[in-house]
């Protein structure tokens, strides 16, 4: 991700991105924006004896790495970017010291919905799933590929949660620098009419605007060049327009029923649809640019808004503004098989993305690999889910500070 710009302006209510209240005084809960968190032993959790914990410590210690390199956070010794950095400094190599580590280190709390009777309720989130698509493409327009795939404008500031801009809708994610000041970024159907003018530098070229669509809501994909060559079309910043779903477009108009409505279904009907796919396409105004990365056999997979590498089945995207990177959640629940079925789902993963569409404290996005068949089961994953958070504990073992 792009340097952020350091604006004054503060969102109200975000000065503290998780919000919580006071622990342990009489009365008050824990809260994380609307949601109240309910401590809870990990050991109890079902499923928790059984995971490879390894996997979550490698993709903790990532995201510390990266951390590491950031520009330190204002506060003091107790401060919760000292707290995760204390725990970042205990964080074994050996995997099977990965157990004991989060169970000393982190308190856990079952991230809740408060006035609800049904315990099933209180405790239900929503997981969704993504996935690095690879696609065919070409360094140049042809008659086959004559979509492009637009480099970040030199004119285009993004927005830090919490941030915005004197006189700019606070909903903006991002606006346009003008000699002035600031503006709203153009949307969508105003980009793909030639408003960017000069500053529209294509990067790549794709089959159709569905190929495009696909990338900018995965958020980055490999491209298949002719010769045989990968590129990765990474994410470089967004027009900070509104986000609208184009496959529940489809099912409000009744062109799909929401029942079975998978990636490879939508986006099938809207290829074989063009002009109804290329309007429901415009109605989405928000917009995604990139960059051109170099895509060795080895290599890992894209960057997410935490700066590293995400591993599939272990990075998930939560709301940046209400959760740090970094932190581990425990997920709770079942997924769907693509061939059928369902599993278990009891699995550590660690926040190491976000999304337009990712909103609240028990939502979450859960990368799952590169191509065709991490596509299949991404697109499978509607599901309610619980959350847990695991909130570091402060040096002396006390109740753990706000996470941000």
């Amino acid at each position: 991700m792009p340097p952020r710009p350091a604006l004054p302006a503060l969102l109200p209510g975000l000065v503290l991105a998780a919000c919580l209240a006071a622990p342990g005084a009489r009365g008050q809960a824990l809260r994380v924006g609307e949601a109240v968190l309910e401590p809870v032993a990990l050991a109890s959790l079902p499923g928790f004896g059984a995971d490879d914990l390894g996997q979550a410590l490698a993709a903790f210690r990532a995201s510390c790495a990266q951390e590491s390199r950031a520009v330190p956070a204002e506060g003091g010794p107790g401060s919760p970017s000292q707290d995760l950095a204390a725990s970042c400094a205990a964080a074994p190599r050996e995997a099977a010291a990965a157990r004991a580590f989060f169970e000393s280190r982190f308190t856990a709390y079952r991230v809740t919905r408060p006035g609800r009777e049904d315990p099933a309720e209180r405790r239900a989130g929503f997981l969704t799933a993504y996935f690095e698509p690879e696609l065919p493409g070409s360094p140049v327009p042809t008659a086959e590929f004559p979509v492009p795939a637009l480099a970040r404008p030199d004119d285009l500031v993004s927005f830090a949660p919490g941030e915005t801009a004197p006189g700019l809708d606070p909903a903006l994610r991002a606006a346009r620098r003008l000699d002035g000041g600031y503006g709203p970024y153009p949307d969508r159907a105003a980009i793909a009419d030639g408003a960017l003018g000069d500053r529209a530098r294509p990067l790549l070229y794709l089959r159709d605007e569905v190929d495009l669509l696909l990338l900018q809501v995965q958020g980055s994909g490999r491209v298949r060049l002719p010769d045989g060559r990968a590129l990765r079309l990474a994410y470089d910043g967004r027009n900070g327009q509104p986000y609208t779903s184009v496959a529940r477009l489809l099912v409000a108009e009744g062109h799909l029923p929401l029942e079975g409505l998978t990636l490879e279904r939508w986006t099938g009907w809207m290829r074989a649809h063009p002009e109804t796919a290329r309007r429901l396409i415009r109605r989405n105004a928000a917009y995604v640019f990139f960059r051109l990365e170099e895509v060795p056999p080895d290599a890992p997979g894209p960057r997410g808004g935490g700066g590293v590498p995400l591993t599939p089945g272990r990075s998930l995207a939560v709301d940046a503004a209400l959760w740090r990177y970094g932190l581990p959640f425990w997920l709770e629940g079942s997924l769907p098989r693509p061939e059928g079925g369902r599993e278990p789902l009891g699995r550590m993963v660690i926040a190491q993305d976000t999304g337009t569409a990712i909103v609240g404290p028990a939502r979450g996005d859960l990368y799952l690999g590169t191509g065709a068949e991490a596509g299949r089961a991404a697109g499978l994953v509607r599901e309610a889910v619980g959350f847990v958070v695991l909130l570091p504990r402060p040096p002396g073992g006390a109740m753990p500070e706000p996470v941000r």
